[in-house]
């Protein structure tokens, strides 16, 4: 194992137990237990890979929480299947007196290897969604209590839901929505404690931004503004992240709404056989929020194209790549 690995890793802090299958078999739509049999609390989330483990974060919606807290919960798995719980890594009292109904939402966790630091990323807002800014807080493991640092809006500009992306060189961008005028990529600063440039604006008004590189282009997915009700999502691509970039098209039949859901996040698998791309999306409940599920599936994507399939119980090997869809 080489010396940087050993330090990441080490970083992470607690190591899930040995998942032993590395084909999974994954049911979207479904109830997603944990290793404690619970749902997984992890909506409007993203993932975050530090050696060979998987950390997936998101809203901790669980009906016992604290009623004036807001809530971050942790999972790890080496098979994108199986969800070993950590930590509620967020339990955050209004940080800056934003009244009843505060919104904290969309947690987007970097890791920082120059400052050795976790950064967490989130949409703050109050009930109103008027101050329209993003939140930073920080921490020194992966899987430990996050400190609430500060909040702004990127370059001046409201941000709601906002969506991350790593690209192939480790830089790190931000994806949010800006209601005047549409939505950014920017690219964060050093420490990633700052959005530093702004990249490409989109002068559609979409959010729920996911971003992937595949195969020399960039593919771009954004949710119309029609708040907790899904929409048709659709993609864009480019050969860079500047631009200039395609036309947004339907990543499937528009009668569908996405089959319920919304975009979060895409996640490139690379395997020994072949590269995979997992579309992650919520399936908002918003009056039973807590019993939000998750639609994930391998996206039909190359040569500029890019497709949902309809939802079906797949299996994904981690190992390989390889992605099948049972029918």
């Amino acid at each position: 194992m080489k010396p940087y690995v050993l330090a990441v890793l080490l970083l992470a802090g607690s190591v899930p137990a040995a998942q032993a299958d590395e084909t999974v078999t994954i049911n979207p739509g479904a109830v997603w237990p944990d290793n404690r049999g619970q749902h997984i609390q992890a909506h409007g989330g993203g993932i975050l890979k530090v050696g060979n483990i998987f950390y997936w974060f998101g809203e901790d919606r669980s009906r016992d929480n604290e009623r004036g807290l807001r809530y971050v919960s942790c999972y790890s798995s080496t098979n994108l299947g199986q969800w070993t719980f950590h930590n509620q890594v967020v339990k955050l009292a209004d940080p800056e007196n934003l009244g009843r109904g505060w919104v904290f939402e969309r947690p987007k966790v970097f890791y920082n290897a120059k400052a050795k630091k976790f950064v967490m990323y989130a949409h703050l807002d109050d009930r109103s969604y008027q101050l329209a800014r993003v939140a930073v807080l920080t921490c020194d493991t992966v899987d430990g209590n996050y400190q609430y640092l500060k909040s702004f809006r990127p370059l001046g500009h409201e941000s709601r839901d906002i969506g991350q992306f790593i690209d192939d060189d480790g830089t790190a961008y931000l994806i949010f929505e800006d209601r005047p005028n549409g939505f950014h990529i920017a690219r964060l600063s050093d420490d990633y404690l700052n959005v530093e440039k702004d990249v490409h604006l989109f002068t559609n008004h979409l959010e729920g931004g996911a971003l992937v590189h595949y195969e020399g282009l960039y593919y771009c997915i954004g949710s119309a503004l029609t708040g907790w009700n899904p929409n048709p999502n659709k993609y864009a691509t480019a050969t860079s992240l500047g631009g200039p970039w395609s036309e947004f098209k339907d990543i499937a039949p528009p009668e569908a709404n996405t089959y319920g859901s919304q975009s979060t996040m895409m996640l490139k698998i690379t395997g020994t056989k072949t590269n995979c791309v997992i579309f992650m999306g919520d399936i908002w409940k918003p009056w039973s929020q807590w019993d939000s599920h998750y639609l994930w599936m391998p996206l039909e994507i190359g040569d500029g194209k890019l497709r949902l399939p309809e939802p079906h119980k797949w299996t994904l090997d981690i190992a390989t790549g390889e992605a099948k869809i049972e029918k």
